[in-house]
């Protein structure tokens, strides 16, 4: 295969990977070609992102290759997400933050278990927002990161302390973990329309 070949699936693989990303060996072992051979592919890409016609940009931060916008572009992403309209949420994504508005800190996994489903979506979308961010590691294997409310979420809803939330009902764990998204969606379901 040649470069441009390679060139065109390593974006699309980037682009899949979203924030995550993908290191050198991910690359290499899904094209099956030398690490050597993957670097000369990406450093043509990143060549091809760094003209001024492109709005993307090729970085590598600790290792990891990923697609980001362009820093002098700031101002219109800016824009974008502070425009009308684009502060909607989802149902999935109002559910996974109302799971983490009442249980922080919380992994991932935990949010997966009380809503039954997977939930990496509704969490970037959430991390995109400001509403949600990292706030640590759990103790344990993996060390999974815990998820928390900032202060842009206490913002928008015009709390002061997460302490305002409105209380849950005092019910048995398991009906609980079924209400709480419901009873989040409910009292704040008209602030996202």
């Amino acid at each position: 295969m040649e470069m441009n070949g390679y060139k065109a699936i390593i974006e699309g693989l980037l682009f899949a990977a979203g924030d995550g990303g993908l290191s050198l060996k991910q690359i290499a072992i899904v094209l099956e070609i030398s690490e050597e051979q993957a670097i000369s592919v990406l450093d043509e890409l990143k060549a091809d992102y760094s003209k001024a016609d492109r709005g993307i940009q090729l970085i590598e931060l600790a290792g990891v290759y990923q697609l980001a916008t362009k820093k002098e572009h700031a101002p219109y992403l800016k824009k974008l997400v502070e425009a009308p309209g684009s502060s909607s949420l989802s149902q999935a994504a109002l559910e996974t933050l109302a799971i983490i508005a009442y249980r922080q800190p919380i992994t991932r996994a935990e949010i997966e278990e009380i809503r039954g489903v997977k939930s990496d979506k509704p969490l970037q979308t959430l991390i995109a927002k400001a509403l949600v961010k990292e706030i640590g590691r759990a103790e344990g294997t993996g060390r999974p990161i815990l998820y928390g409310t900032t202060k842009e979420f206490l913002d928008y809803f015009g709390l002061k302390t997460i302490e305002e939330l409105p209380p849950l009902p005092e019910l048995n764990e398991e009906e609980e973990t079924e209400r709480e998204a419901d009873l989040f969606f409910g009292k704040f379901e008209e602030t996202f329309k």
